[in-house]
């Protein structure tokens, strides 16, 4: 058995909630610009909202929440995108001692009751008549709601008004009664192999994990004496988006917000908001590199995109040697093809992100090794971590300045990471949440939380995660399969999207495959001939020899028992709308291979 933990850093304060720090900000400057709102008649400029004017707008809402009837310990869900009035919402939920339950706003009316019947929420906001439908469906005899609040009707100014007749005393009545010990928040797990659960956070949780990410990384986030400015655009609903919004409302970072994922929209909004530290998924990373390449095969300089690619991944390889006392770094020659890209390709690929961009975290899933080398070679170092909705966001990192790609990092100070005899990682500490809502005995055993994931600590006490339990295949042959490692092999490939290796039970592995619209188009105007499949139509041979190599190359790593034998490339992407994708984006396994199951046994078939 396998055991490492780091330190702690921060102490845990005796007293208060997350509330606290929205007022102890403006106390202390109350001109700071806290968040930026874009500008109704300039989508492409941002306002800036000051901390003394936040405190202001938390403080009417918080009363508003009051004279309509919500109460301490009640609890408030809110099923919005990403967007300014979630954050407004969730501090003013906690200032008179509410609990939040963050709904995905994609969620079905099945999910939706289940969150809100499991929670036994009080009221509900919501932001527009779509949603409103979706509740009312799933409002029944478990489900008992007595506000529904909808953003683009002004129920922030509604509620603000109904407010203005308390005093702002009994608002900070309540805050004050708020331990560190009380609930914050009821987050649904991202639910990849079964139903969501309702996690039950603390505010200790949440800030133990934003105070430590400040203390030992909050250097990283911009260059001295300049402000940092954070984009929001995971959904909030997520531990990983709450935990971001905590960080900066606590360690003064500029918030802005981006509803949608899309790169349609995302890259606008990063090129606008220019932000100095960016979190993402590795699908963010995946899209800015595809993007790039895509702009400079069009533009005709796909060679020197690739040769400055190579070059970013032999001087990223030829640093992290010398960082391990293994080489002398990068030699004369590397040296100068680097420097000459940099002036003609790297600061291209930042300027996507706005130009001010240097660092930045991959959560939700590992980054792939070779690209998060590519981007450190191009001047922008991504952190990558690991962590549940179980623990409040991350519970390892990389430490500052000590990347190692292909790991998931260290135990975050003042955590621990075990790995159990059967290879599951167990996980301790201050951000390991107080159990499942309404499951009795749910809390970890002895402050240990087994994660249900595979992985290894190497000989720095780096994590490696491998696979899922659940997701192991294991063939009519007695063959485990690790899906994960395969999957991201093959996705590696511009032109696929996602991929799912299925084998349970069956005499081989096989895979399900899709392809990214963007790259499709793409392929067809350089290669020619191309017109998408429909359904229940094969695509064009070029295509799936295309496909083909990409799984050639993945099988080449992996034993003949292992190796995909068949694939079948589907007529569309997995989707959130489609509930085949959680809203982090990873695959729910059981849900791609109910909805194929035709498919996967015609792979089979013969």
């Amino acid at each position: 058995m396998q055991e490492t933990s780091t330190p702690a850093l921060v102490t845990a304060a005796p007293t208060g909630g997350l509330a606290d720090s929205v007022h102890e900000l403006a106390d202390r400057v109350p001109a700071l610009p806290q968040l930026a709102r874009r500008d109704p008649a300039e989508p492409g400029r941002w306002q800036h909202v000051t901390a003394a004017a936040f405190r202001a707008e938390v403080l009417a809402l918080a009363k508003g929440l009051l004279a309509d009837g919500v109460r301490a310990g009640d609890r408030v869900a809110v099923m919005s995108r990403t967007r300014y009035e979630w954050t407004l919402f969730s501090y003013a939920v906690w200032s008179v001692g509410a609990h939040l339950v963050p709904v995905y706003p994609t969620s079905s009316v099945e999910q939706v009751h289940a969150a809100l019947a499991t929670s036994r929420v009080d009221a509900i906001v919501i932001e527009h008549e779509q949603h409103a439908m979706t509740v009312a469906a799933a409002c029944d005899a478990e489900v008992r709601l007595r506000r529904v609040w909808q953003l683009d009707q002004d129920c922030v100014g509604r509620l603000s008004g109904l407010g203005g007749r308390l005093a702002d005393e009994e608002v900070h009545r309540l805050r004050r009664a708020v331990t560190p010990q009380d609930t914050a928040a009821v987050v649904q797990t991202s639910g990849t192999t079964g139903r969501p659960r309702g996690c039950v956070l603390t505010h200790a949780n949440l800030a133990a994990e934003a105070d430590t990410l400040l203390a030992g990384w909050g250097r990283l986030t911009a260059p001295p004496g300049v402000q940092p400015a954070i984009l929001a655009f995971l959904p909030l609903a997520h531990s990983y988006g709450l935990m971001v919004q905590v960080a900066c409302l606590r360690g003064g970072i500029l918030l802005g917000h981006e509803p949608e994922l899309t790169p349609q929209a995302l890259l606008p909004a990063l090129a606008s908001f220019r932000p100095t530290f960016l979190f993402g998924v590795p699908y963010v990373f995946e899209k800015i590199y595809d993007t790039a390449r895509r702009a400079a095969e069009d533009a005709g300089r796909l060679r020197m995109f690739e040769a400055a690619t190579a070059t970013a991944l032999a001087y990223s390889r030829a640093v992290e040697r010398h960082q391990r006392g293994r080489g002398h770094g990068p030699g004369p020659a590397l040296r100068a093809r680097h420097a000459l890209y940099e002036r003609l390709v790297y600061g291209r690929i930042r300027g996507v992100l706005g130009g001010r961009v240097r660092t930045a975290v991959s959560g939700g899933s590992p980054l792939r090794a070779d690209l998060g080398r590519i981007f450190a070679g191009a001047g922008l170092t991504v952190y990558d971590g690991y962590g549940l909705t179980e623990t409040s966001g991350a519970v390892t990192a990389h430490p500052p300045g000590r990347v190692r790609f292909g790991t998931v990092g260290r135990p975050l100070p003042g955590c621990a990471v075990r790995i159990a005899e059967d290879g599951e990682v167990w996980v301790r500490g201050d951000v390991v949440f107080a159990g499942y809502v309404d499951e009795r005995g749910s809390a970890p055993h002895d402050g240990w939380f087994a994660t249900g994931d595979l992985g290894l600590l190497d000989s720095d006490g780096y994590l490696v995660i491998t696979g899922r339990k659940k997701d192991i295949i294991i063939t009519s042959g007695g063959k485990s399969v690790a899906p994960l490692a395969l999957e991201e092999r093959i996705r590696s490939h511009p032109l696929i999207s996602q991929c799912l290796v299925v084998g349970d039970n069956r005499p081989y592995v096989a895979a399900l495959i899709t392809l990214d619209p963007d790259a499709l188009e793409h392929w067809r105007r350089y290669r020619g001939g191309y017109r998408h499949a429909g359904p229940g139509e094969p695509p064009e041979e070029g295509v799936r020899a295309t496909v083909q190599r990409a799984v050639a190359v993945a099988n080449a790593s992996v034993s003949r028992a292992e190796s995909i034998r068949a694939f079948r490339i589907l007529p569309g992407e997995f989707s959130v709308a489609d509930g085949l994708l959680t809203p982090s984006l990873k695959l729910r396994r059981k849900a791609i291979e109910t909805a194929y199951a035709k498919e996967i046994d015609a792979l089979y078939a013969r």
